[in-house]
């Protein structure tokens, strides 16, 4: 009996152990989420960073709505970096379902990331 309380403990217990993984990724992602939203804050929902990928990124749920309920956090956004470690240099972000990078061949979105490149490089 005490394994599978272990077990489902260990379940509960494992989006906790995912989150502040590199704050400085999450939050450059968060930046860019905000200013390509255009809006003063967003609000985050679950935050995830990967490090140790090649190349590192991180996700993380917003909401435009500051007042909404965690269950209505559902924009998405995921943004991959040249290095883990600062300072960081955004590759692409994703918001949904489509990317926005350097080599982008439709120009709009290509146009939004470097948009994006250089807010971010107007924070620094």
């Amino acid at each position: 009996m005490k394994p599978v309380l272990f077990a489902a403990f260990a379940v509960i217990a494992a989006p906790s152990l995912a989150a502040a993984q590199s704050p400085g990724m999450e939050e450059i992602c968060a930046t860019v989420a905000r200013n390509f939203e255009m809006v003063k804050a967003v609000k985050i929902g679950v935050v995830q960073s990967f490090p140790e990928l090649k190349p590192p990124g991180a996700r993380l749920t917003y909401s435009t709505k500051m007042a909404a309920e965690d269950t209505d956090i559902r924009d998405t956004i995921e943004c991959q970096f040249e290095t883990a470690s600062a300072p960081y240099k955004l590759l692409e972000f994703c918001l949904g379902r489509t990317c926005y990078s350097a080599d982008e061949k439709d120009p709009v979105r290509r146009r939004r990331f470097e948009e994006a490149r250089s807010l971010l490089d107007r924070q620094k």
